[in-house]
């Protein structure tokens, strides 16, 4: 499952698609607040969208909530199916693309998955407060694939349309609605990296 991600929005994007959907950006935000990266992997700080009052602000978090037990991993995806984020703290995960892998031996074959239409995409995240001095952290819940991503995986990330967004971040919609797999055609594939087995 998607345990590497793109973040390669231009901030004049980010803010031209926030203004469409009404969705205000404090005002002491710049493009400081969405650093590039070619690959955000676990444990890697980077940049979440949450509700802020009447805003949608951005603020850094560290990929995967901490490992529950002596002996787990640490938890980048989480499965949606049968479970209620009422009382989740929700927030949006805003990427270019998102990386899945094939193979049994390293290096694995890479597969980069862009949202056809917009010009990026938003993950459906939940987000924890760090304990002590850590800091918070944000994790990707998960659904069955959809047609553009069974090929590769068995799994996939929640990608949201835009208009989705708030939805999401506000749960004013029913989960099931919300965290599903969008339909064939919606994400386009390109492998980046052949394997070697």
């Amino acid at each position: 499952m998607c345990n590497d991600y793109e973040q390669h929005i231009a901030w004049a994007e980010y803010c031209r698609m926030m203004q469409s959907l009404a969705l205000d950006i404090p005002s002491h935000q710049t493009e400081l607040d969405l650093p590039q990266a070619d690959d955000i992997r676990i444990n890697d700080p980077a940049p979440i969208m949450r509700a802020a009052g009447n805003t949608i602000e951005l603020t850094r978090m560290t990929f995967a909530f901490p490992p529950s037990g002596p002996k787990g991993g640490p938890v980048f995806n989480f499965r949606s199916e049968g479970r209620n984020f009422g009382n989740s703290k929700r927030c949006l995960i805003p990427a270019s693309a998102f990386f899945e892998f094939t193979g049994t031996k390293y290096p694995k074959a890479k597969h980069r998955f862009t949202l056809n239409g917009p010009s990026f995409m938003a993950i459906a995240g939940l987000w924890r407060d760090g304990e002590g001095n850590k800091a918070s952290t944000f994790t990707m819940p998960t659904t069955e694939p959809g047609p553009d991503v069974a090929p590769i995986h068995n799994r996939q990330v929640v990608v949201l349309r835009p208009e989705d967004w708030a939805a999401w971040i506000h749960l004013t919609r029913p989960e099931p609605e919300l965290l599903k797999a969008l339909p064939a055609g919606s994400l386009a594939v390109e492998t980046v990296r052949e394997g070697t087995g």
